[in-house]
């Protein structure tokens, strides 16, 4: 559920109006926020400070705080030149990124800049980003850390360092290609017209809505700034391991978009569902088991835990369309169903192709392999026709 606020008084007050008519190359920044109470005052006085009369502005705060961030963004929006406006979600879907989304949704700006409400993005860089881009004619502009002129020197500490540098290198040794030009594809400080969004299309998960912009939805032309990364003006810093976590399940998200690489994550994940199989199965003997109970209660070890890893790495947005037990007992039926059909295709492939047992044995796993994923993808994790979304 989400609330809405605007700064109290009159409305024809314009600190007060909101942006129901945009004006020709106006500007909404959108500004996600948790737990960020004792920067905002320091915020929207930048702002007010930086961006010029002549470039309309709006600001938009997506709040999914547990402090009392709406109250004081309330409170200091009474003494800022412009529209300011807070949608507080009570269910943080998606992360900051969820959040990010749900702003664009709510602009009515030609241009919107993002950028993080803890003023370590410099609201004086807001013009040139603008300006920038209708200079270029581009549709999205980053401000980067990694070009000539600009700097992660708010970056605290060795590691984080570290980790900024590594997690740019892995981005962009998976997206060669939707990410050429952008040099700092981590930056969450960016404008983009609003023209060339498709927030349907886009479905983030935790902080790096650049990411998920520029893979899914890239403008036709991108341009960069330098940007100094400033050191955070209150609190601490959001970034923690389960963070990370979200960030490698949207990178495999965003890479096995396409089916032919979901088939190949799905093969290996298949593959290491080998590890618990052959340690169940070692257990099991070694308690007293006769292998051929053992190996069948074993190759359920394997089943869950592919299904733990697909459901989170490769169908985590198609989860929704079934309840959870109904997609458990689909998954251990075509799993366990390859071992039953393996054995019959083998004897087909020998007896009628005259393949030895080994070429017959390897054509029939290359053929129950395909028949699960597509058995799979049919019948666990697309929509049912005529039902909406199934409680979790």
């Amino acid at each position: 559920m989400t609330h809405e606020y605007t700064a109290p008084g009159e409305l024809d007050d314009p600190a007060v109006r909101g942006a129901e008519v945009a004006e020709p190359g106006a500007v909404t920044i959108v500004v996600p926020t948790f737990n960020e109470s004792a920067n905002i005052r320091e915020l929207l006085h930048q702002i007010t400070e930086s961006v010029p009369s002549r470039l309309p502005c709006e600001v938009v705060f997506v709040d999914d705080s547990t402090d009392d961030t709406p109250e004081v963004i309330h409170e200091a929006a009474r003494d800022c030149p412009f529209p300011v406006t807070v949608l507080h979600r009570e269910e943080p879907v998606g992360g900051l990124g969820g959040a990010v989304v749900e702003g664009m949704k709510a602009a009515g700006s030609d241009w919107i800049v993002v950028m993080d409400g803890d003023c370590q993005h410099p609201p004086s860089l807001v013009p040139e980003l603008v300006a920038t881009g209708e200079r270029a004619n581009a549709g999205l502009v980053v401000a980067s850390r990694y070009i000539k002129g600009g700097s992660r020197a708010g970056l605290a500490g060795s590691y984080r360092v570290a980790v900024s540098r590594g997690a740019t290198w892995l981005t962009k040794a998976l997206f060669p290609r939707r990410l050429r030009g952008i040099s700092d594809p981590m930056s969450g400080f960016f404008a983009i017209r609003r023209a060339d969004i498709s927030a349907e299309t886009l479905k983030p998960l935790g902080y790096k809505i650049l990411l998920e912009l520029a893979v899914r939805s890239r403008p036709r032309q991108v341009s960069e700034v330098p940007f100094v990364f400033q050191d955070r003006f209150a609190g601490e810093s959001k970034s923690s391991a389960q963070e990370g976590f979200r960030f490698l399940r949207h990178l495999v998200g965003l890479r096995t978009a396409s089916p032919i690489a979901r088939m190949v994550a799905f093969g290996l994940i298949g593959a290491s569902g080998f590890l618990p199989n052959l340690v169940g199965l070692w257990a099991l003997m070694a308690a007293g088991m006769h292998y051929v109970p053992a190996e069948i209660l074993a190759n359920q070890l394997g089943v869950a835990w592919n299904f733990v890893l697909i459901e989170h790495l490769l169908f985590r947005d198609r989860r929704a369309h079934r309840r959870w037990w109904d997609r458990v007992g689909r998954f251990a039926l075509l799993a366990n169903a390859d071992l039953v059909l393996r054995i019959p295709l083998i004897a087909l492939f020998v007896h009628r192709l005259g393949l030895d047992a080994l070429s017959a044995t390897a054509l029939a796993l290359v053929t129950t392999f395909v028949l699960r994923f597509v058995g799979t993808e049919a019948l666990v994790y697309l929509p049912r026709r005529g039902r909406g979304r199934a409680p979790q």
